[in-house]
Order: structure tokens, then sequence, then C-alpha cells
């Protein structure tokens, strides 16, 4: 199996996993202690969700704390429903996670356009009032980079607080400039699934949306997994170690990606955006009989939340795309573990099957 979906998941990097391991110990070591307990096994867990929240906390900006939470889901949800806003704005390409959370704080939510690249523009109008602006950083479907920090400044002059979904740029890019709260999910840069985490910038309140214990200095109650941090701890920490060369290595992959479907139309912008992301179309493609017939390579006809649904993706119809555009786009996702070989050999067979349709 050749694995091309790394914006849905990413594949646990050997050393999350070693620092996982001894907190799935068993009853004859310390490992499965409480870390919220006060004797020494449930200090020493303690100790070990303390240093993994140092690990993550570098990858946002200083000024600000950590919230572990199950995921970016949960940490959206916190950020949405936390602040209190009554009035919000978000792009249109958001996720689910935000797009519908909002929708559901504010029914009268304003969506914010994008154009044909799939970026926002810097100088959209904000409605009045605006209580919270959401600007993912980088689109988990076409890869778009925002302008955040534009954006953040025009928000937070207006008096609304900023958050930014940085799930797919965090340990990639440097963290989000000028957001108030930022999301990421450690699954996506090699860590552990059901673990993610909100920045909250210094100063900023949020009220808490689950109860019952009190835990994460009161926002988010519930017992932490030291597994679960160690894993993003040690992810995040090696994120940051090799990113400049994952970045060289994601895009000698997307050049060779783009050289052999040279002949597939690129969705959204290919200047601003992550080279780990590449969602094409080709007319008359039926994307449905391409992955039948490509059973061995893992890749998407668009985000892994919506697909199953039937609905053809939001975010490329935000971007001009009709429904037959839409539906006959496909989106290959690679980073760290990818290799060359793998690539050359997928673009190959993707462009075969879709010629002898």
């Amino acid at each position: 199996m050749i694995y091309l979906d790394y914006q849905a998941t990413t594949p646990l990097a050997p050393e999350a996993r070693e620092a996982m391991l001894p907190w799935l110990a068993g009853p004859d070591a310390p490992g499965f202690a409480n870390p919220h307990s006060a004797h020494k096994p449930g200090r020493a867990a303690a100790a070990a969700v303390e240093f993994a929240r140092e690990n993550v906390a570098a990858l946002f900006p200083p000024g600000g704390r950590v919230v572990f939470t199950s995921g970016a889901t949960e940490a959206l949800n916190l950020a949405i429903l936390g602040s209190g806003a009554r009035r919000l704005a978000v792009s249109a390409i958001e996720h689910a996670a935000v797009l519908e959370t909002a929708q559901f704080q504010d029914p009268a939510c304003a969506i914010l356009p994008v154009d044909g690249h799939g970026l926002i523009d810097p100088d959209t109008a904000l409605p009045d009032g605006v209580d919270l602006v959401a600007i993912m950083q980088v689109n988990n479907e076409i890869g778009t980079i925002q302008p955040v920090a534009s954006l953040a400044a025009r928000a937070r002059a207006a008096g609304a607080l900023v958050l930014c979904d940085a799930v797919q740029g965090a340990g990639k890019l440097d963290a989000p400039e000028g957001a108030d709260l930022i999301a990421i999910s450690a699954h996506k840069l090699h860590g552990p699934k059901g673990i993610g985490a909100l920045w909250v910038r210094d100063g900023v309140t949020l009220r808490p949306i689950v109860h019952g214990g009190g835990q994460e200095g009161g926002l988010r109650s519930g017992t932490l997994s030291p597994a679960l941090c160690a894993g993003f701890g040690a992810a995040a920490a090696l994120a940051l170690e090799n990113k400049a060369k994952d970045t060289d290595h994601v895009e000698a992959l997307w050049r060779a990606a783009r050289a052999a479907l040279a002949d597939f139309t690129l969705n959204g912008s290919a200047a601003r955006r992550w080279h780990g992301n590449l969602n094409l179309r080709r007319e008359g493609l039926d994307v449905a009989r391409l992955m039948s017939d490509l059973r061995n390579i893992a890749f998407s006809a668009g985000s892994a939340c919506a697909s199953g649904s039937g609905k053809p993706s939001h975010v490329l119809k935000a971007i001009g795309l009709s429904e037959t555009q839409a539906r006959s786009s496909i989106r290959l996702g690679f980073g760290r573990y990818t290799r060359m070989p793998e690539v050359a050999e997928a673009c190959a067979l993707i462009a075969a099957a879709a010629a002898a349709q």
C-alpha cells in the first residue's frame, strides 16, 4: 500500500511511539498512574505530562498556555463556545469543526469568501460588532496558506478575538501570527490520535465546555493520558528538529508529482500553499472508478471527514468550481515518511488509469 493521505492523518513517528511505551505499562510498573494523583507514581506521570506540554508549547508563539484536549475538534469547540462570542465570522473554507460549531453558536455567522486561488482577501469586510474571527492557517483540502497575520490585525483592531485552526501547519510552518487562540492535533504531525491542544493567549478568558473535575487549569475536565501526552510532545519536538529537512523532502516530492501529473489542473494557489498537499482535477475524471482501480494507493477524493457524505467539497465549491469539477478532483498528501519511488509509482498508475477512462 502506498499511503498518500497525509492530510487525513500521518504515520506515528517511531520516536513518539517509544515515548509512549513507558506510560502504557502494566501492573508491575508505575507508568499506568493517574497524573492527577498526589502519590509518587501520580507525580511522575504529571511530570511526563508537563514535559510534553513544554514541547508542544514550543510550536506556538510565546505569551500563552497550552490546554490539552482530545483533539483539534474539541479544541476548536472550546475556543468558539468557551469564548462566549455571539457575532462570528469564519472563512468559507474552514473545516467543519469550525464552520458547524460557529453556526451553532451564531446562526447568522458571517462567511468570509475566498478567491479562485482559495485565498481570503486581507481587506475583506468584517461584520459590525464581530466578536470572533476564525481563519485557518493551511486548508486541509487544497493546502492554501491564508494571510492570517493581516486578517488577525484587522480583526483585533475591531475588538474581535482571532481563532486559527493550525492543524495542517503545526510543525511545518511558523506559528500563525496575531491569533488569540490556536488549535492543533497530534496525529497530523506524526503523533498519536486522541489528543490535541488549544493555545490560549495570555489575558484571554474562556469558560469550560466540559465539566466535572476541573483538570487543565479548570478549562477541560477529564483524566489526561500520560502516554498520549508523551507521544504528542515527542512528535512536536521532532517536528521542530526536522522542520527544514521535512520541508526540503516535501518540496522534492511535490515537484516530482506535479511533473508526473502535468495534464491535471491544480486546485488552489500554486504559490501560497503547503506543498505536501496536491489537489488536482481532470475533466471527465470518474474519481470513484479511479479509486476502485487503484486500491493499493491511499488517496482522497476530498476531506476525509466529509468522504462518504455524497456531497461535493464545500472548499472546491468556494473557489468557484462547478459540482462536476469538484467531483473530478483528487487529493494527494505526502510528508516525512513518503519515499520518492512511491510517489513516482503512484503518479504513474494514477496517470495511466485516468487516461484509460
